[in-house]
């Protein structure tokens, strides 16, 4: 019995070797890109159709601590990816592994990760990044599912919502690797493309009504709680701040143009609504394998998704 039992593991051992030995070594062989990340609302420098075998894409991100400004005279310590809320937004193409390094500098003050909800298993990552202030990690995922995905920080706990309303969320674009169709397998090509992150804050206020600022993190952590508890934000900004999308910053098209939207929400349901014209092909849930709906006026981004249109 006992030489059976050490044969079936030396079988299953061997099986296993064979197995992962030539799926690390077809990794060995993938050709590997870099994708430089942007700040919203803008995208990486990508292709819409996808070219050759499957790549590993490696993309490197910077956690930052940072006080930001969301309001007049509003401020709030942002926990970032790469300096902006919302995170940079990744695309990639289906069957893509994603190779991100992500850095906790040492002049921060917190323990953060990242939570890929278009990935599977181990928390998205986030049991596999937790990193301290001065340390970094490689993850690698594949991005087997086309769509658009949130990813966040989510260290545990009350950590995961109190990191999120942050600002410490983004968003990943994994396109088919023959391109969005729409329902009769027609090609979908887009001459421009913005990403909007939707960021819900919740500051608290002093006895005199006014907003409070805080030296550092932590200092606000159980007044902001509260606050959250309530589920009434005291802010809903776009990009990270009042009127980042407005004026000057207003995102432009020419006449002739078809533009793709990212929309990302991490946290509360969201209502897209367009004037004086109409989606003409929406994912309202993100997943580029099912058929868009059409020619809609309204629709609905679910509490920590993504859609597009």
């Amino acid at each position: 019995m006992k030489l059976y039992q050490h044969s079936k593991k030396a079988i299953i051992s061997t099986v296993l070797y064979f197995i992962f030995g030539a799926c690390f070594a077809n990794m060995n062989e993938m050709e590997r890109v870099t994708q430089n990340l942007v700040d919203p609302p803008y995208l990486p420098e990508h292709s819409q159709i996808a070219t050759g075998s499957p790549k590993i894409v490696e993309i490197k991100m910077v956690i930052e601590e940072k006080e930001i400004e969301i309001a007049p005279d509003v401020f709030i310590h942002a926990f970032t990816f790469n300096g902006s809320v919302p995170g940079p937004l990744i695309v990639v193409h289906q069957d893509d592994y994603v190779e991100l390094t992500l850095v906790n500098p040492s002049s921060n003050m917190l323990l953060h990760n990242i939570d890929f909800h278009a990935s599977t298993g181990a928390m998205g990552g986030g049991e596999l990044t937790k990193v301290a202030p001065g340390e970094q990690v490689v993850l690698r995922f594949k991005a087997t599912k086309a769509g658009v995905f949130v990813y966040h920080c989510a260290p545990g706990g009350p950590m995961v919502p109190w990191h999120v309303v942050h600002g410490m969320n983004g968003a990943i674009m994994v396109l088919p690797r023959d391109g969005l169709k729409d329902k009769k397998g027609n090609s979908i090509n887009y001459t421009k493309a913005f990403y909007i992150g939707e960021q819900d804050f919740y500051i608290p206020k002093d006895s005199n009504g006014q907003y409070k600022r805080y030296k550092t993190p932590i200092e606000g952590f159980v007044d902001e709680l509260e606050v959250m508890k309530t589920l009434q934000p005291s802010h809903i900004v776009f990009n990270g701040k009042v009127d980042s999308l407005t004026g000057k910053n207003a995102l432009k098209a020419n006449v002739g143009d078809t533009v793709l939207l990212i929309h990302e929400q991490a946290n509360r349901q969201s209502y897209p609504h367009l004037i004086g014209g109409h989606g003409d092909f929406v994912w309202e849930r993100g997943n580029f394998s099912d058929q868009p709906q059409t020619n809609l006026e309204s629709w609905v981004i679910g509490a920590g998704s993504a859609g597009a249109s």
